[in-house]
């Protein structure tokens, strides 16, 4: 199935040479009017169908996807080399050296016994690095990207803070502090303005990904699974509906939910 080095080196190359051809004068219209930000939209899209094509197993979605997915860093890479920033080589020397950099446990002579030691002795090297690199006074969160998707942003914000110390000492601990904010969320929508809601809805939002941080559980990977699960039974509610010539509209509550506990089943 795989490819030796050379051949997979040469099918690389290949593809860094059709996009700089499609870059170049006389090459693709669309392709030469991008800029390296109107292409942003389009990497965030191929990082979702990649997880999707992941979540439904499919390996060929998956094997087209991954192509897609190099498309973007070629291109980005590509459009930084016109304008005498960096190459696609550099990019795959930072990260061919940053792997070895980080794993001293397999290329030096350092141990890590299990996979959270290697994460306390990744962290610890990526501190130094950030240390060893010439820039103006920054605020332990004032590298976390703002433009990321909210869920991704709140992972990334509350694992630096408690790298740092500030965090609760254990899950119990979160799960009072879901409660607190479960009663403050109430209360806004009882009494509160819309900003308000709004405001205590983050802040339940933010604590339930504290939760997951504490149980070693991806959010974003736990919420499509039950986006994944609710497509699954609503479509089962449709077609036992369909079967006898209705829709879920103007369909009574009560006979939907027999139907969904129906589609719970096993």
């Amino acid at each position: 199935m795989g490819d030796g080095t050379n051949a997979t080196g040469s099918r690389f190359q290949r593809l860094v040479e059709i996009m700089a051809r499609l870059r170049a004068p006389g090459g693709c219209p669309w392709d030469r009017e991008q800029t390296i930000d109107s292409i942003k939209k389009y990497t965030l899209e191929e990082t979702y169908e990649v997880l999707d094509a992941i979540d439904r197993r499919d390996w060929t979605d998956l094997r087209d996807e991954l192509g897609d997915f190099l498309l973007q860093a070629v291109f980005f890479a590509q459009m930084a080399s016109e304008e005498k920033h960096f190459t696609i080589s550099d990019s795959l020397d930072a990260i061919n050296e940053k792997l070895v950099r980080r794993h001293p446990h397999i290329f030096s002579d350092e141990t890590a016994a299990t996979g959270d030691d290697v994460k306390k002795r990744w962290d610890e090297i990526k501190a130094e690095e950030r240390r060893q690199k010439p820039q103006t006074p920054q605020g332990l969160l004032d590298t976390v990207p703002r433009a990321l998707p909210a869920l991704v942003e709140a992972q990334q914000i509350t694992s630096r803070a408690a790298a740092a110390g500030f965090d609760w000492s254990n899950a119990e601990q979160v799960l009072e502090k879901l409660d607190e904010e479960v009663a403050e969320f109430n209360e806004a929508r009882m009494k509160g303005t819309k900003d308000q809601i709004e405001d205590e809805l983050g802040d339940l939002l933010f604590v339930l990904v504290n939760l997951a941080r504490f149980v070693k559980v991806d959010p974003e990977q736990a919420l499509r699974r039950t986006n994944a699960k609710f497509r699954h039974r609503f479509g089962h509610v449709e077609r036992r509906l369909a079967a006898q010539g209705k829709q879920v509209s103007g369909t009574p509550i009560d006979d939907l939910e027999v139907l969904w506990q129906e589609a719970k089943q096993p």
